[in-house]
């Protein structure tokens, strides 16, 4: 839900609260009002009438209200002194309507001539429902008359005021870092949305900052790192070919040597995880996935062939992705690697790809992997001692980056499925 129509929804259920409120009171007020005005005139109206019946005693008989709005009766002495003046509201048949209207009547006892009198005055009065009705029509009326202003003011003005900080998010949007220049917000004179452009300039300055210190360690480090590397296993393997070197002392340097190798593939996953994390990889482009799987299982033929693993491949369906054609060719040779790499003499490992996903299915150890460590950094189940521990970690980082999910289950073989959004799919 968008800000404004957010705003407006909180809006909205207060108005309808304080309109709800100030219906109420409006409506008690507007009654006692009324009534207020009735009574006064059903008093003056009976003074009037007192003062009539001193001039023309005929008035005394009017003993119903007939086509007058009054009558007189005469009372008892006991009953005229304990009489009170009460206005009480009360249904009259009415001959025009046909019906029981609604009337205020006041009862009130006078004397005359050493005899009391009885008197009853009415008054028509609104009809309580009637009025209810028109009231609660003319308060919804009102009610979507404001709403209504409400939304015009949000969606023709306050859009405008909001223009710069949807600007700035749709920028925000489209920002990756080392591909894009800086971000250019709107001019604007609302402080508020000010402050944020400061704010947001000031985080992606020191954004960018980090990103080419981080940038620069790795071209470094690759560089200072992997040359000493490959000097020293140089010089052992130069070493290891003089003659008057005995078994123990070639076997010595051939651990050794073989060590700095896991470290220079170590060296190399690590790098490869910084730049894959540091989003260097920018450049994507459509990748078909059966066309590298294809050419991955021709290169892994005879390693596969020494660890006595057969594979197999069956396509459901041409598969593409929006990916850097790099990084698509690492993220499938080290989900097939790993397959073969924790297999079993004997042991199989099976692909099949489909249209919108592919999965790997191999044989193994006899228990599943716990789901919550298998891709982790160095997390290791074999004795394999050429391995880093880093293949499906750095599968876990290339999918985080292009935003697929990858599952592993397992029954009675490991199985790892990737699933292909709409999004990455060419």
């Amino acid at each position: 839900m968008k800000l404004l129509n957010h705003t407006l929804k909180y809006l909205s259920i207060t108005l309808f609260v304080i309109i709800s409120i100030w219906a109420a009171i409006f409506y008690i007020n507007m009654l006692d009002e009324v009534y207020d005005s009735l009574d006064d005139g059903l008093d003056n109206y009976k003074l009037l009438i007192i003062n009539k019946a001193e001039e023309d005693s005929t008035i005394l008989t009017k003993t119903e209200f007939a086509e007058s709005n009054y009558e007189i009766r005469e009372i008892p002495e006991t009953i005229a002194l304990q009489r009170k003046d009460t206005h009480v509201d009360t249904l009259m048949y009415m001959e025009n309507e046909e019906d029981y209207e609604p009337v205020r009547m006041l009862t009130s006892a006078f004397r005359m001539n050493n005899r009391y009198y009885e008197l009853k005055v009415i008054s028509s009065m609104v009809e309580e429902d009637d009025l209810i009705e028109d009231l609660l029509y003319s308060l919804i009326w009102l009610y979507l008359a404001m709403i209504a202003s409400i939304l015009l003011v949000n969606n023709f003005l306050l859009r405008k005021t909001w223009k710069p900080f949807y600007v700035l998010l749709e920028q925000l949007r489209g920002f990756k870092l080392g591909k894009d220049p800086m971000i250019k917000p709107a001019e604007t004179q609302v402080k508020e949305f000010k402050e944020l452009n400061e704010a947001v300039s000031l985080l992606i300055n020191r954004s960018l900052e980090t990103y080419h210190g981080q940038k620069q360690f790795i071209e470094n480090a690759s560089h200072e790192l992997q040359t000493p590397l490959a000097i020293s296993i140089n010089k052992l393997e130069l070493l290891s070919e003089k003659e008057d070197m005995d078994e123990a002392n070639l076997m010595a340097i051939g651990q050794v040597i073989q060590t700095l190798a896991r470290l220079t593939r170590l060296n190399k996953s690590l790098l490869l995880l910084s730049k894959i994390e540091n989003k260097q990889f920018q450049e994507n482009e459509r990748v078909d996935i059966n066309a590298v799987f294809k050419n991955l299982i021709e290169e892994f033929t005879d390693f596969a062939d020494y660890k006595n693993v057969t594979i197999s491949y069956q396509e459901h369906g041409q598969l593409y992705a929006d990916m850097n054609k790099n990084l698509a060719e690492i993220f499938v040779t080290n989900f097939l690697k790993n397959a073969i790499v924790h297999n079993v003499s004997g042991g199989s490992v099976q692909i099949t790809v489909n249209p919108t996903s592919f999965t790997i299915t191999n044989s193994g150890s006899d228990a599943p992997l716990d789901k919550d460590k298998v891709f982790q950094r160095f997390q290791k189940k074999s004795n394999e001692k050429n391995t880093t521990g880093l293949g499906l970690a750095i599968v876990k980082a290339i999918a985080d980056l292009y935003g697929l999910p990858v599952a592993y289950s397992y029954q009675n073989r490991h199985q790892m499925t990737v699933s292909f959004n709409q999004g990455s799919i060419g």
